[in-house]
C-alpha cells in the first residue's frame, strides 16, 4: 500500500548521537612559545653584528669537547646582497673576531672568518664562511 506523505528535507536536522558528538575541549590556552636554541641565538647574534643586511643561508654544528670544557663549534655561512649590505659585511668581517657576545650560558672561545667571496656583477654581494667554538659556561 503507497503511502502519500512529503517531508520537507530543509526541516530535517540531524540529532548528534554519541558516536558523533564532538569531544568536549578543555579551555582554550595559548601554546607555549618554542624554546630559542643556543644556535638560534647565535645567528640572531650574527646578524644583528652584520647590521641585519645579511641572511644566513647555511649552518652546521658539532659537538666539541676537552679534558676540560664542552661546547660546540658552529660554522655558518652569511649571504650579504647589494651594495649598502656587502658595507655592512665587510664590517662583519672586520668586526668578528673581537667581538664579544652575550650568549646566556655559553662562552664564544674563538670566532674566525674562514672564507669571504665577494662578487661585483650582476649584482654586488658577498658570501662569509665563519666558524665560532661556543663553550659552556659553568
Amino acid at each position: 500500500m503507497p503511502t502519500d506523505f512529503a517531508v520537507d528535507l530543509m526541516s530535517v536536522r540531524a540529532v548528534p548521537t554519541p558516536a558523533t558528538r564532538p569531544e568536549p575541549q578543555p579551555p582554550h590556552r595559548r601554546p607555549a612559545p618554542p624554546r630559542r636554541s643556543t644556535g638560534d641565538r647565535l645567528r640572531e647574534a650574527l646578524l644583528a653584528l652584520g647590521e641585519f643586511r645579511g641572511q644566513v643561508i647555511a649552518h652546521g654544528e658539532k659537538a666539541w669537547a676537552s679534558i676540560t670544557f664542552s661546547g660546540a663549534r658552529h660554522s655558518l655561512a652569511l649571504l650579504f646582497a647589494g651594495e649598502e649590505a656587502v658595507e655592512a659585511g665587510e664590517r662583519f668581517i672586520a668586526a668578528l673576531p673581537d667581538h664579544e657576545f652575550a650568549l646566556p650560558g655559553q662562552l664564544v672561545a674563538d670566532a674566525t672568518v674562514t672564507e669571504a667571496e665577494h662578487r661585483l656583477l650582476p649584482n654586488p654581494r658577498l658570501v662569509v664562511q665563519c666558524e665560532l667554538l661556543l663553550l659552556e659556561e659553568g
